[in-house]
């Protein structure tokens, strides 16, 4: 990385990216431990080994041509070109989209992103993929569908940034994009073969302990996003906080209106869901309006999951009814609720160059541009995804699926030789293979037994 002099930076600014960076990164183990608590017990340990591999994997990409193709310079208006490949001129000078940080700390930043965005979608195909395909899918996902859609919308050059497309955080290429290949990934694997039966989140502890992972990075994941410590990204924090916090307390209510039950796994679910959607608009809407956002994107999600009966596919974990539609409602409220209040707090006092906000500010033409990074996105994300891996599918070596015997042996064992509790069995030969899948059947079958009713509509991901 090029280490040149360069100017005077906000050390303010540099440790408040830095910090946020971290907790960003602390998104990926939380939404392991969100994921596997879900699932059932015997692929439980493979979600968690899957969100940490994709750290690592995407990091990879990120640094050889991943972040050149997001973030240059000197690209087109559909993709980057390879102005930093392999780090190249990446150092202390400032990219464009972070002037007051040297750009090795948005480099780093915007990495943490990429990471988890491909992880999201792992939720859908839980409890029958096979990992090795996956981790490849990982690196080819991350450069055919990540860089472009991300391109299009944070590079100063990308199509749909040039006309003023409002994503403060991630709403498109981050849950847009993540909902829309969770979609295709459930279409080409197909449902679990024992998709109409109950199956039941096997640990509600590990949900609720992602859930405040997830929470606490996601400050970072939207404050981080102003690119410095201001104002602004006080703003997008406390937006951030009250969706989040509304978001819970809606489907809490919502379930208990059906049950009569107080739900933990429908608190978390809805959390996340308010979370999800204000993350395109936390930099640009009031306290007030993150309100609505965290109201309607988790009133609406727990109707999409009530229907799931209805979808065609089997997303495990509920990525699309929680991800997918959140980002979509946070990005249409982000065209009516943004106002030029919100942008002025990032400049300086009087500037005259703030951009108008959405509906609000009498912008009726921000909601078409919305609508165009939703579809554009939402059709080059599914489309990629699908073309992949059904190309992946038939090449020898890189079925998708695991065998009928491995699923209902689970991924754990069949996939890594390991297991998430000492009691089920470590290998397909080890002697207590017969104790620990009689233990197993009966610890699931006692959790689908004592359970309330009112958890099984909200199962899902993070």
């Amino acid at each position: 990385m090029d280490t040149a002099a360069t100017p005077n930076y906000d050390s303010g600014s540099i440790a408040w990216i830095l910090m946020s960076t971290a907790l960003v990164f602390l998104m990926c183990p939380g939404l392991g431990l969100f994921y596997s608590g879900l699932a059932r017990a015997k692929n439980a340990l493979s979600l968690m080994f899957l969100t940490m591999i994709a750290v690592s994997v995407v990091s990879i990409q990120w640094y050889f041509w991943g972040y050149s193709l997001t973030f240059s310079e000197t690209g087109g208006p559909f993709i980057g070109d390879l102005a930093h490949f392999v780090g190249r001129n990446v150092g202390w000078n400032a990219h464009p989209n972070a002037p007051n940080i040297p750009s090795s700390t948005f480099f780093i930043f915007q990495l943490m992103f990429a990471c988890i965005t491909p992880a999201l979608a792992f939720g859908a195909s839980a409890e029958r993929m096979k990992m090795g395909p996956s981790i490849l899918f990982l690196f080819i996902w991350s450069t055919v569908v990540y860089n472009f859609t991300t391109y299009w919308i944070w590079s100063p050059n990308g199509w749909l940034s040039v006309r003023g497309v409002m994503d403060y955080a991630g709403g498109t290429p981050v849950h847009i994009s993540s909902g829309s290949a969770a979609v295709a990934y459930a279409l080409v694997l197909g449902k679990r073969k024992d998709y109409n039966k109950s199956n039941q989140p096997h640990n509600v502890s590990f949900v609720y302990i992602g859930t405040g992972l997830l929470w606490f990075g996601w400050f970072g994941f939207n404050a981080g996003s102003a690119l410095a410590a201001n104002a602004r990204a006080v703003q997008a924090l406390i937006n951030t906080h009250l969706a989040g916090s509304v978001g819970g307390l809606v489907w809490v209510l919502l379930d208990y209106r059906h049950e009569k039950k107080l739900s933990l796994i429908g608190y978390c679910t809805g959390a996340v869901a308010g979370l999800a959607t204000i993350t395109p608009g936390s930099g640009y809407v009031s306290g007030a309006s993150s309100l609505v956002f965290g109201l309607l994107g988790s009133a609406i999600c727990n109707i999409c999951v009530a229907w799931k009966s209805k979808y065609h596919f089997d997303d495990a974990l509920d990525v699309f009814a929680v991800h997918y539609v959140g980002g979509l409602v946070g990005l249409l409220l982000t065209g009516i609720f943004a106002q030029q209040s919100i942008m002025a707090l990032s400049y300086p006092v009087g500037a005259t160059d703030v951009p108008i906000g959405g509906f609000l500010d009498g912008n009726y033409h921000r909601i078409l541009i919305q609508m165009a990074a939703i579809g554009s996105v939402t059709a080059w994300s599914f489309l990629g995804t699908y073309v992949i891996l059904t190309v992946m599918n038939r090449i020898p070596g890189l079925h998708l699926r695991l065998d009928e015997n491995e699923e209902e042996m689970g991924t754990d064992m069949a996939q890594m030789g390991e297991t998430a509790y000492g009691f089920l069995p470590k290998s397909m030969t080890d002697s207590s293979l017969a104790v620990g899948a009689f233990q197993l059947k009966a610890m699931e079958e006692a959790t689908t037994s004592t359970t309330p009713a009112v958890i099984q509509p909200s199962v899902q991901q993070a």
